[in-house]
Formats: structure tokens, sequence, C-alpha cells
């Protein structure tokens, strides 16, 4: 199966290697940064210089491939897209940006290829655990899908590092969130509805993001009383960001706030994802209420140590993408993450990484 991946940062390089490890794809990558490119050509991975806003240069990238995974930023949606249904290329991605996933749907559904957006952890994986988890009650009244990435060890007043994009935190934090009220698809604004959890006698704070919800207001209208989606991060994170985002308008200077975040807050590979998923409802007339829980930490792949949202995120676009391959999803059209099935997701080869809660491993 041939390949074409966009975007070979921290998650790109992760994407990479999985797929490589398996015999089973020819990965090309496109990228525009050159020390990328010669970084990449050095392991021995075909490379192609690609600007995706150079309509030319990705109609040749795209030319023979079978699939292509856009790991770029959501502004890269549109343009790689709409080349993809018109070079009959599978489309996947890890956008967490409603209105692109919106572009995305309404391209499938004249579309003779596949389209699948929304393909990490959030959305993505939480997407197929909650679908999973609704479908063991007759009735389904409440909902909270809840999912941190954080360090280990934080050291600074966020208490929180730098482990994926800037610009899908930012966006996660600007933009307005979906959700189902009484019944009723809705949207609340970003850094508001404030609450706080204990997971493993350790207490977290929770409030609205965007994006992490993924598709499943649509799927679930008129079938649910409430569902919404938060991020998780240690207690005192929301409240510096509400400074920064609201109070001091860098919400509305994007381009500055990614250059304090990045300029202030380093990365880290010692991080732990945690998704916590409950859900209320009726089986067998008796309210009942069953959660889903995992704690995942980063792990080496090819020998390189990786981050649990490296991990996590590469190891849920990688999971769909093999399981479409295999011919366990649907050919063409808009597919979502719940119509994923999750023991399906759990036995693949890079589900895998979701299986043993708390736990890493090596993969060489």
């Amino acid at each position: 199966m041939r390949v074409l991946l966009l975007g070979a940062g921290k998650i790109g390089c992760t994407i990479i290697d999985l797929l490589r490890l398996t015999g089973d794809y020819k990965v090309t990558v496109g990228e525009r940064e050159d020390s990328v490119l010669a970084a990449l050509a050095d392991k021995g991975v075909p490379c192609l210089h690609v600007n995706v806003t150079d309509g030319e240069a990705l109609s040749r990238a795209l030319h023979n491939q079978d699939i292509v995974i856009n790991a770029l930023p959501h502004q890269a949606v549109a343009p790689v897209a709409v080349a993809a249904v018109k070079h009959g290329v599978h489309y996947f991605d890890l956008t967490e940006d409603v209105a692109t996933t919106r572009l995305v749907k309404d391209m499938a559904a004249t579309a003779k290829t596949a389209l699948m957006p929304q393909c990490g952890l959030a959305p993505g994986f939480i997407s197929i655990a909650t679908h999973n988890l609704i479908s063991h009650f007759d009735t389904v009244r409440d909902v909270q899908m809840r999912v941190g990435a954080l360090p280990v060890y934080p050291t600074n007043a966020l208490k929180y590092n730098l482990t994926w994009s800037t610009d899908g935190l930012i966006n996660e934090y600007c933009m307005p969130c979906e959700c189902i009220m009484n019944g009723l698809p809705d949207e609340v604004l970003p850094l508001e509805g404030y609450e706080t959890i204990s997971i493993d006698g350790v207490e977290y704070e929770c409030f609205n993001t965007s994006g992490g919800i993924g598709t499943m207001c649509e799927t679930l209208a008129g079938k649910i009383e409430n569902l919404n989606y938060k991020t998780l991060r240690y207690i005192g994170h929301c409240e510096i960001m509400r400074l920064l985002v609201n109070e001091l308008g860098l919400g509305k200077r994007r381009d500055l706030l990614k250059d304090v975040l990045e300029t202030a807050i380093p990365s880290t590979l010692q991080d732990e994802v945690l998704i916590f998923i409950s859900a209320k409802g009726k089986k067998n007339n008796r309210l009942l209420q069953e959660n889903f829980v995992r704690k995942i930490y980063g792990t080496e792949i090819a020998g390189i140590p990786r981050s649990a949202i490296q991990v996590t995120t590469a190891a849920g676009i990688c999971g769909v993408v093999d399981l479409f391959a295999s011919g366990r999803l649907p050919k063409s059209g808009f597919i979502r993450q719940e119509q994923v099935n999750l023991q399906d997701f759990l036995g693949n080869r890079f589900g895998q990484f979701y299986t043993a809660p708390g736990q890493g491993g090596k993969h060489s």
C-alpha cells in the first residue's frame, strides 16, 4: 500500500516509523523544510519537497499514491483534501478543527474515495471508545469525555509542557466547543465549564476545548440528553490560559501566543495520556454508570523514545489506516471515528498501544 505522509513533525515522524516497521506500507514523505527532508533522506525515507500551497507540487506528490495522511496543521486540510479527491487518493488527517472537518464531510458526499478526518487521540480514539461504551446501555442519559496529555513531572506555573502541535493546542483553546445539552446540539465557550475530577487519587481540572468531541454530536443528536468533551489538566492551568487568551487578548493574536508558548514552555518526552469516559444510562430499567479509563505513557519505537501523545496520536491514525487497508472500513465517502469497532481497533497491531493501561514497551 502506497502512502504519502504530509508533515514530518513530532507526530509525523512517529507515523513514519510505525508504518515502515510493518513492511506493508511504502511511505513517501512530503515536507517543505529542507533540514527535515535531509534528515529523513539520511534514514533512507523517500522524500519530496512539497508546499501544499503549491498546487502543482501537491498534485505531483499525490500521483500514484493510494492513501494520503495529512499530519499538517488544520490550515492545510482544505487544499490537501481537495487535491486528494481530485486525484482519487484516500484521505486521512489529524485535525481538531470543526470547520475544516465539515468541509471534508461535504466533499465526501460525492467522492469516489474515502475521507476520514480527526484520526488521532482526541478527536479520534476517544470517539471509538465512547461509542462502544454507550452501546452497553439500553438508553443513555449523560456522557462525559475527558482527555489530557500531561507532563509526568510538572515544574512550571502552567504545569504543562508542549508535547504536540502548538497551533492545534491554541485552536482548541480559542474556538467554540460542540456539545449536546438537554437533548439538543449546542456550542459553549472554550476554557469554560470548569470542574475537577480525581483519577487514581490525583485531582485534575477539566474545561471546554474545541474539536475533541469529533462528530459525536451529530451521531448522537436526539439519542442522548447530555454529551460534552473537556480537556484534563493539572489544577491551575486553566486560570493562566484564561488570562493569556481572554484577558490579554492573545486569542486574537495567535502568532504572538504561539511565540510566547514556544519560547517559554519546553517540550518533554516524559508525559502521560489520560483518557476518562463516563456514561450514565438505563439497562434493564436500572440507572447505571460505567467508565472507561486509560493511562498511557511514552515508549520506544524503532529505538527512539516517543512521548505518550506522539504514540497515541500516531497509533490512532495508523490503526484506522490499517483497518481501512484490510477492508474493515468503508471504501468511499465520509468515515466517522465512531464507525470503527473498538475491539477491531484494540486488536490491531497499532491499536495495541492503547490496550495496556499505564504500561509502555519497546517496539522495534
